[in-house]
């Protein structure tokens, strides 16, 4: 197949990169792919895109793989986004909906960058990957490492959810629990790359976890006919969903795809527990300082220092979007309302979400009448700690009291 890569690029200063070599940062910053949009424009159209299986795999030109025989894949159907109405009264929200990455093959948005940043790391010649990670991540690059047959290591927070660290090792990676946070983990795969010769998978350290992680916003334009909603609200940890999907939307609009040029607001959503975008927001800083003492439930978004900080922020500011921090001690408060409302399996980081459209909807910031759409990052089933609940018992051998149920 043809290939419609032109080149790499340093993010932080454009410096043209080589496209087929193996790469990992610039100057210490991630690393950006281009393609040939011109070329693009003549090679694909929307009519001949509706023909192909719903799949991520379907917007091959504008993804960096050369070859659709070495993609690594265990079935990336496009996700759906659902319109959830209940839900949205309860926050003043006439149009709500929500992107549900949970029905992806890891059970998260991981599945789409893993997937990727495998498939490409066979391509060079990859055999051992390591990574940290801060819950989801882990488990998707164990699976797809399994499923290219890649040998794998993941460091993890000993606090990490125990359903994220039990499917790392279910899929046959080397996972190590770690007494700190996620840099802590990320250290250690940085020290042990000489001794043990392994491709360093952190997020944004390699320039292919961006492009699966954009598919979530060439979905999303395709699902709304090319019209893109008013505001995205995203929960951010790392970043490289809100960073892909900007790409993503840039990329659409050289394209000449999108229906209106206008772009949606992006909100860069974290915690009270670990903020660092959001405080570097609000100091008009594009750099974040590394967050002291992060705690969150939302595990995914517990990054307290992030390599593509400044990415985030370019993306929410060029966006007129903002960053929100919200109360950690509501989010599982949250969580069970939105699944309550609407039945979809919502995780903690997609619950501190909730609590942004409502805080955002009160301030007036969000109006009523816009599109809103909240990604749903993970499964709620993985979050036993979250979601744990003591319920009521019978007893068989007892008539019910059916008045007081």
């Amino acid at each position: 197949m043809t290939r419609y890569v032109s080149h790499l690029e340093g993010a932080i200063d454009g410096a043209r990169l080589p496209a087929d070599e193996l790469q990992t940062l610039h100057q210490d910053r991630p690393i950006l792919v281009r393609y040939d949009l011109a070329a693009v424009c003549q090679a694909l159209t929307k009519a001949k895109l509706r023909e192909r299986p719903e799949t991520m795999w379907r917007y091959r030109e504008l993804l960096p793989y050369a070859d659709e025989h070495n993609i690594v894949s265990l079935g990336e159907r496009m996700s759906p986004l659902l319109a959830c109405p209940r839900l949205g009264k309860q926050l003043g929200l006439a149009n709500l909906w929500v992107k549900d990455e949970s029905q992806l093959p890891t059970g998260s948005f991981k599945s789409r960058g893993l997937a990727m940043a495998i498939t490409m790391a066979r391509q060079f010649g990859v055999t051992r990957v390591a990574l940290p990670t801060a819950g989801n991540a882990g488990g998707a690059a164990a699976a797809y490492a399994a499923r290219a047959g890649m040998e794998c290591y993941v460091f993890m927070p000993e606090d990490t959810p125990v359903i994220n660290q039990y499917e790392c090792a279910l899929a046959g990676a080397k996972t190590y629990l770690v007494n700190g946070l996620i840099n802590d983990c990320g250290r250690l795969v940085r020290e042990g790359k000489t001794a043990m010769n392994w491709f360093d998978l952190s997020t944004l350290k390699e320039p292919y976890r961006i492009e699966g992680k954009k598919t979530m916003g060439l979905e999303l334009a395709e699902q709304l006919d090319w019209q893109l909603p008013d505001v995205i609200l995203y929960p951010t940890g790392g970043g490289t969903g809100l960073i892909g999907m900007w790409k993503a939307f840039q990329e659409l609009q050289t394209l000449g795809w999108l229906a209106s040029s206008k772009m949606p607001r992006m909100v860069s959503v974290q915690s009270t527990g670990c903020a660092p975008i959001v405080r570097a927001f609000d100091k008009g800083e594009r750099f974040a300082d590394a967050f002291p003492n992060a705690q969150t439930a939302a595990s995914g978004i517990r990054v307290p220092v992030a390599v593509g900080d400044f990415l985030i922020l370019d993306a929410v500011r060029q966006s007129q979007g903002t960053a929100i921090a919200v109360d950690e001690a509501q989010i599982n408060g949250w969580m069970r309302r939105a699944v309550a409302a609407e039945g979809i399996a919502i995780c903690p980081e997609a619950a501190a979400c909730v609590g942004a459209a409502e805080l955002l909807r009160a301030s007036g910031w969000l109006r009523e009448d816009e599109r809103a759409v909240i990604f749903n990052t993970g499964a709620a089933q993985k979050y036993v700690e979250a979601i744990a609940t003591q319920l009521p018992r019978l007893d068989k051998n007892q008539p019910v009291d059916w008045t007081a149920i």
